[in-house]
C-alpha cells in the first residue's frame, strides 16, 4: 500500500483495508451508516460508555473511500447523519432582547440547565448560530449543551464536548505518556463554545458562570456518559480575547496551540494559534488521568 492513511490516531493496514473490502462485499445492499456499525462492532470499536464509535468509523471509511482502496455504496438521498443536519442554516429564534443590566447578585437566582436530549437544545443551537463568532457545529462524540436562564429568559450559552487527542503544553502540565493520554483521554471535556448574549450588560458575569459551569459539567456528564471527569480545557482566540474571564474563574494558563490541524502532515502552522487554559476538577486529577482511574 502506497503511502499511510491515518484516521484519529488509526493507521490503516492491508488487512484491515481487505476485512472492509470483504465486509462490503457481503453485505451490498448495506447503507454506510449500516456497514460502519457492522465494522465497529466486528472491531470492538466502541467508547469507554459502551457505543459504538459510529461517526468515528464513517469518518475513517470515508477517508479509505477517498484514497481510492475501498468503494463504499452510493450515499442515501436524504442520511440520518446529525453532522449533515448540523451543517444546514438554523432557522432564526425572535426572543425578547431588551437589555438585561444590574449586579450578578441581582440576576440570581441564576439557572444553569443541560438541554441536550431535551426540548431546549434547538433554542440553543440557534442561539449560537446566531450570536457567536464561530456559528454552530454540531459535536463528534460526548457531548454537553447548556443554557443559562434568568427568569426564563436566555443570558449565556455553553458546550463540552470530547477533548482533543494531542494538545503539548496540556499534555506536559498533565505530565501523561501516550498510552496514559490514549487510556483516560475521555476523562477530559473541551469547552468548544461560551457566550453571553448580546444583550445582558452585567460585569463580572463570564468569570462567574465559567466558576459555576464546572461542577454543573462534571455532575451532568457523569449522569449523561457514565463515567467522570477530571479536567476542564478551551481554547481562546488570542486575537479576539485576553482570556481575562478564565483567568479570574480560576482557570490555568496552560500554554499556546502549535497552529496545525490534528491531521497535519506539514509540520507548519495552517490556522490561527490558540491560547489553552485548564481548569482541573480534583485535587488529585493528574494520579487519575494518568493511572486511568474512575
Amino acid at each position: 500500500m502506497d503511502g499511510q492513511i491515518k484516521y484519529r490516531g488509526r493507521v490503516a493496514t492491508a488487512q484491515d483495508i481487505e476485512f472492509i473490502k470483504k465486509l462490503i462485499a457481503e453485505f451490498p445492499g448495506e447503507s454506510r451508516r449500516s456497514l460502519s456499525k457492522k465494522l465497529c462492532a466486528a472491531w470492538n470499536w466502541v467508547q469507554p460508555n459502551g457505543q459504538l464509535k459510529d461517526m468515528v468509523c464513517r469518518g475513517f471509511m470515508l477517508q479509505l473511500h477517498r484514497a481510492g482502496l475501498i468503494t463504499l455504496p452510493e450515499r442515501k438521498r436524504n442520511p440520518n447523519n446529525p453532522l449533515a443536519r448540523g451543517r444546514k442554516k438554523l432557522v432564526w429564534v425572535e426572543m425578547d432582547q431588551s437589555p438585561i443590566r444590574g449586579s450578578v447578585k441581582e440576576l440570581e437566582p441564576l439557572e444553569i440547565r443541560q438541554v441536550r436530549r431535551t426540548p431546549h437544545e434547538k433554542l440553543y443551537d440557534t442561539l449560537v448560530e446566531q450570536y457567536h463568532y464561530l456559528g454552530y457545529c454540531h459535536p463528534v462524540g460526548e457531548y454537553l449543551k447548556h443554557v443559562v436562564f434568568v427568569n426564563n429568559r436566555p443570558i449565556a450559552c455553553f458546550a463540552f464536548s470530547s477533548a482533543p487527542r494531542h494538545i503539548g503544553c496540556r499534555d506536559r502540565f498533565i505530565g501523561w505518556d501516550q498510552e496514559q493520554r490514549k487510556q483516560s483521554i475521555h476523562l477530559i471535556a473541551y469547552n468548544t463554545r461560551f457566550i453571553i448574549l448580546p444583550w445582558v450588560e452585567v460585569r463580572y458575569l463570564a468569570s462567574h458562570l465559567l466558576g459555576r459551569i464546572a461542577k454543573k459539567a462534571a455532575d451532568d456528564w457523569q449522569q449523561l456518559y457514565n463515567h467522570p471527569i477530571y479536567f476542564l480545557e478551551t481554547f481562546v482566540d488570542t486575537e479576539r480575547f485576553a482570556g481575562t474571564s478564565y483567568r479570574a474563574a480560576n482557570w490555568v494558563y496552560l500554554g499556546r496551540t502549535t497552529g496545525r490541524g490534528k491531521d497535519d502532515q506539514t509540520h507548519k502552522p495552517n490556522r490561527s494559534i490558540k491560547a489553552v487554559w485548564g481548569y482541573p476538577l480534583s485535587g488529585d486529577f493528574r494520579e487519575r488521568l494518568c493511572g486511568g482511574a474512575e
